[in-house]
């Protein structure tokens, strides 16, 4: 073993009892067990981000709601644009290293009215969580069934999608309660997957096809299939795409009481992620809208009713489709189990403050894996009940995207509005952004206020039953029964985060954990 290695080991009990020090100054026990590193720290975020999922569940979308222009281009913006709020977020993060994450940071920051403002913001936080959980896992089924029916003609009719969509959660939930470790090595494990994936789809994409489409075509050519005539309008709707794909990075601040030197490791797994998926993420884009054989054969995807997976099939043959899609499906599915490990934590912090309709039940931990069984089980089935319109509703994928867009960011920009008014008085942790902090701030409130409207207007016109954008539906429920029970009840009781115990009392609890381990 080498000197570095002996002094890395040698310092593992100090990082540890700081990062404990630290979370008793929160007012929270070490319930979780802080086996991550930074690298699986960051890999969760990177892997519920997923270019493989997002860039190509949606890539149909987009090839109707402003073509290559929209989908190359607007990566780059929406990317940018991101990577303002979560280096926002990752400056707020490294002060509060806590599962509890944005309503935690709410509640801290909010110089008045702290409770309420802690309680909205997990309330959207937790409907983004779900909705973005739903739409992984919905994009997983549907390349799995188009997989499915190319191997053994297992149509792609809704009802098969929804029961693979079922099996795909059931998986991920039981892979959460009873493979801890193993979803941590998985999580490891998919950063590479998702790196070398991406080079090998664009690789083959860009060798194997006799024809390629032009410069010009990729870079500039403008499409327009949702009967709207506004060109301006649909190019704002076609950013949906990039944006959805770009969320789900708040996973490194939920799994901080999992991560070892958190104030550091988690703020870094934030920026990381994003910065390393919205590369490689350009690079597929463009490498997959070179390789179009047929823009209409794409659209319509008569092999696969999914287009990237006919673009596969077209460029590259059967054969080669099939391994290219099993490369993505691989991915999609690393994305959706750690959306459902990101989410259930979500789930365990905001009930342990009492928050959730029977929070004592959700907040249980299972003794011997020490991870929240009950949380994990709400995360899938939550998810699972969102993506159920899809039965009767050809747009309710696009619909659940848009409502993990919007609940997640507005969970992500509350508390950065909040440490804005704190101004000077905000205490920086040890990662933060010195004098940038302030026009970071800003620029990621004004684009989280844009998108929040942007991506509850209709995105096919005419607007029928079967095409409705029920996004601005499910935001209101969630919104009107958080707001109805905080009037009626919570205010009265609901404090916001809650102080576990003394010093001594929260080492009596850890005690108590480790001996049923």
């Amino acid at each position: 073993m080498s000197t570095s290695e002996h002094a890395t080991r040698a310092d593992e009990p100090a990082r540890h009892d700081s990062d404990t020090h630290r979370l008793h100054q929160l007012g929270y026990a070490q319930e979780l067990a802080r086996h991550m590193s930074g690298f699986s720290n960051f890999a969760v975020s990177f892997t519920i981000i997923s270019i493989l999922s997002g860039c190509l569940t949606l890539y149909g979308f987009g090839l109707n709601t402003g073509g290559p222009a929209v989908i190359v281009w607007g990566w780059p913006l929406v990317g940018l644009m991101t990577l303002f709020v979560a280096l926002a977020m990752a400056e707020v993060c490294s002060s509060f290293p806590t599962a509890g994450g944005l309503y935690y940071w709410a509640a801290k920051l909010a110089k008045r009215n702290s409770a309420a403002w802690s309680w909205f913001t997990g309330w959207f936080n937790f409907l983004g969580q779900v909705a973005v959980t739903a739409g992984i896992d919905f994009g997983a089924a549907f390349f799995l069934n188009a997989f499915l029916d190319l191997q053994f003609g297992f149509d792609t009719r809704p009802w098969h999608t929804i029961l693979l969509f079922g099996i795909i959660l059931l998986v991920h939930g039981l892979l959460n309660q009873f493979g801890v470790r193993v979803v941590a090595l998985l999580n490891d494990i998919s950063v590479w997957w998702h790196v070398v994936g991406v080079a090998v789809i664009v690789g083959v994409l860009a060798f194997v096809p006799d024809d390629h489409q032009s410069a010009s075509f990729v870079f500039t050519e403008f499409v327009n299939n949702t009967g709207w005539q506004s060109s301006l309008y649909v190019a704002l709707i076609g950013l949906l795409l990039a944006q959805y794909t770009l969320t789900g990075y708040d996973a490194s601040a939920h799994m901080t009481e999992e991560t070892r030197s958190a104030s550091v490791a988690g703020p870094r797994g934030i920026v990381m992620s994003v910065v390393v998926s919205v590369i490689a993420g350009w690079v597929l884009l463009i490498g997959l809208t070179f390789a179009i054989q047929s823009y209409d054969n794409a659209l319509a995807a008569p092999d696969t009713g999914v287009p990237p997976a006919q673009i596969f099939i077209d460029a590259v043959g059967v054969t080669g489709g099939k391994l290219l899609l099993l490369i993505a499906i691989g991915a999609q599915l690393f994305c959706g189990m750690a959306s459902v490990t990101a989410n259930s934590r979500m789930i365990f912090a905001f009930s342990r403050d009492g928050a959730l309709p029977g929070s004592s039940f959700w907040h249980r931990i299972n003794g011997r894996t020490r991870t929240p069984t009950n949380a994990i089980w709400l995360a899938a089935g939550g998810a699972f009940l969102l993506g159920l319109p899809y039965l009767w509703n050809v747009t309710a994928y696009a619909a659940v995207t848009s409502i993990a867009v919007i609940g997640l960011y507005i969970a992500y920009v509350l508390p950065t509005f909040l440490r804005l008014r704190q101004g000077d008085s905000f205490e920086a942790g040890p990662w933060n952004l010195g004098r940038w902090s302030r026009p970071i701030g800003i620029v990621a409130v004004v684009w989280v206020a844009f998108i929040t409207v942007l991506f509850m207007l209709p995105q096919v016109s005419p607007v029928t039953a079967e095409t409705f954008n029920y996004t601005p539906v499910a935001v209101l429920v969630v919104l009107g029964f958080a707001g109805i029970w905080w009037l009626v009840s919570a205010r009265r009781w609901f404090t916001g985060p809650k102080v576990q115990g003394s010093p001594e009392e929260l080492a009596a609890a850890e005690r108590e954990l480790e001996s049923l381990a």
